[in-house]
């Protein structure tokens, strides 16, 4: 167990719970918001972190839409603050695990089957969003090879907020009919099932420069808020599968990203539940 876990971006969802399971768990741990501690100014960074510890990143610019118009925020957060991170951990003696996402792939197999990402496959962004989470992977790794990159998927809580199963929750309990894209493929991953996997490699168990942790197996989103309305004992039918040119985005989102666990698993990572299982659990606040 390391000596203390830094949570930045301790605010947002994964900061949030990620602080929540370390307590229960009796672990020093010193969440700070991004208020208290913007890691785009490596003097407010080197202000927390200190020899041993071990830094959670959860701080991100996660509005996918809102950096086509404001790159240089995203980039800012995404690119150069987990290089900011990475800096202060090489200097002190910490160290750093930095969450990225499934957008750094672009879902594009040149006429292939599509297939779940492996950790080693090569990235190509479609949109400003991705392209600064790649970024800020490279930084980190760049600035302390020893960084341990997590890519994670489509990532919800379930039962409150703002996600989409939490949505989609709403909307079965309320009665209402929802149309929702059914020609987007992805890995649907619980949070806390995340952060579980977060605890894990913190805790030295698992090696790698680069890991998947995702909730084993693919929907789409149509299947997926399908299986929030069964959980729920509402009628799947309910939910209709429309194309994603039903609702335009100023961000191109890739029609298959789904991320594979196998390498990850080989360099000691405990293998994700399936997504029905952790969803069906999330959604009726059994986690």
């Amino acid at each position: 167990m390391p000596q203390r876990l830094v949570i930045t971006g301790a605010g947002g969802m994964v900061g949030r719970i990620l602080a929540a399971q370390a307590r229960r768990q009796g672990r020093d741990a010193l969440p700070l918001t991004s208020a208290e501690c913007d890691i785009t100014d490596p003097s407010a960074v080197a202000r927390h972190v200190t020899a041993g510890d071990v830094v959670v990143n959860c701080a991100a610019y996660t509005d996918v839409d809102g950096a086509e118009a404001d790159p240089e925020r995203a980039h800012a957060v995404n690119g150069a603050g987990p290089g900011n991170l990475a800096a202060v951990c090489a200097r002190v003696g910490a160290g750093l695990i930095h969450i990225s996402t499934d957008y750094v792939f672009g879902g594009e197999f040149g006429g292939a089957p599509p297939r779940p990402y492996e950790i080693d496959d090569e990235p190509r962004p479609l949109s400003v969003y991705g392209r600064s989470k790649l970024a800020g992977e490279r930084a980190a790794l760049d600035a302390l090879p020893e960084t341990s990159v997590v890519r994670t998927a489509w990532v919800y809580e379930g039962a409150d907020g703002s996600d989409f199963v939490a949505a989609m929750r709403r909307k079965a309990l309320g009665g209402e009919t929802v149309d929702v894209v059914a020609d987007q493929t992805g890995s649907p991953t619980s949070a806390h099932d995340l952060v579980g996997a977060l605890l894990e490699i913190a805790d030295g168990r698992v090696r790698g420069p680069v890991l998947h942790a995702a909730n084993s197996g693919e929907a789409s989103r149509f299947d997926q808020a399908r299986a929030v309305f069964e959980a729920l004992g509402a009628d799947p039918e309910r939910v209709r599968p429309v194309g994603s040119d039903r609702f335009p985005r100023p961000a191109r989102r890739p029609v298959y990203s789904a991320l594979s666990g196998a390498a990850s698993a080989a360099r000691g990572l405990t293998p994700l539940r399936p997504w029905r299982e952790a969803l069906v659990a999330a959604v009726r606040g059994q986690r």
